[in-house]
Parts: structure tokens; C-alpha cells; sequence
């Protein structure tokens, strides 16, 4: 989708200094207020911004004071998700250990 808006050209060197991409400043200060009010989730964030992975996702927000939202299921996954890798690992050590 294709999105026009008129912004004064009074405002312009004020929302992008230094002749800065008016247009990635508009869509990142979207993105930034969308996930922020919970609009957006991080994968939007990344796709919208064309990011690789969450990390560079983690780093624009932090960057921008954004924190993220983490909430307890999210740290229920990973303490699941932690303690089957973990699990994995200790697995494959005895496993060496036998095979020694």
C-alpha cells in the first residue's frame, strides 16, 4: 500500500535534520507508536521495517526507548524452551561420556 501525506516543508528539516529519509522516519515513528500501543508485534516491527531478525528488531526499539513487551507467557516459553535445551545438552554429554 502506498500512503501520501503532506507534511509543511516549515516541518520537514524538524522531523528529519540533515537532510535525513523523511519517508524511513514516518514508517519507523509508525512502527515505533504501533508497537508501543500494543498494535503491533514485534514480528510486524520487523517486517514493516525490513529487518533481518527479532535482535534487530530488540536493538531499533532499544535505541528508541521502547521496552519491550515481555510478559509471563513469553518468559514461561523461554524458561520451557531453556530448560529442554538444556535438558538436550546434558543428554548429549553423557552420551559422550559413555562413548569415551
Amino acid at each position: 500500500m502506498t500512503l501520501t501525506v503532506e507534511i509543511p516543508d516549515a516541518l520537514v528539516d524538524a522531523l528529519a535534520p540533515n537532510g535525513g529519509d523523511l519517508s524511513r522516519t514516518v514508517l519507523e515513528a509508525m512502527a515505533l507508536e504501533g508497537y508501543r500501543t500494543d498494535r503491533l508485534a514485534e514480528y510486524d516491527v520487523q517486517r514493516l521495517l525490513g529487518f533481518e531478525s527479532r535482535m534487530d528488531v530488540h536493538g531499533f526499539l532499544k535505541e528508541h526507548g521502547v521496552y519491550l513487551n515481555y510478559g509471563i507467557e513469553a518468559l514461561e516459553h523461554d524458561i520451557r524452551e531453556s530448560d529442554r535445551m538444556l535438558a538436550l545438552l546434558a543428554a548429549e554429554a553423557a552420551a559422550e561420556q559413555r562413548a569415551k
